[in-house]
């Protein structure tokens, strides 16, 4: 999988569907932007549907992440999708 593909599905099957944001489409969405707070403006709960998204689609382990690695990790699409790639590639070495 690539880290483009990784991009798309966390655009489109976790922000605009899961999250059920109808203003905006996947195209939108700039992949260095926020996610919190002054970018698209998602909150707590937001990232919690956002935690849960990434577990099913990419069958990855996000929770139980220290909180300050999640702020890192979780701060835009393109910091997303890193990390989601790096926990991807340690799946497959295990």
């Amino acid at each position: 999988m690539s880290i483009e593909e990784i991009k798309q599905i966390i655009k489109q099957n976790i922000l605009i569907d899961r999250l059920e944001l109808e203003d905006i489409t996947a195209e939108e969405i700039d992949d260095n932007e926020p996610l919190f707070l002054e970018g698209l403006g998602l909150d707590s709960v937001e990232a919690l549907d956002i935690v849960s998204g990434l577990e099913e689609e990419f069958e990855i382990k996000v929770q139980g992440m220290p909180e300050e690695e999640i702020r890192e990790n979780f701060y835009s699409v393109e910091t997303l999708s890193n990390f989601v790639m790096s926990r991807i590639k340690e799946k497959q070495l295990s």
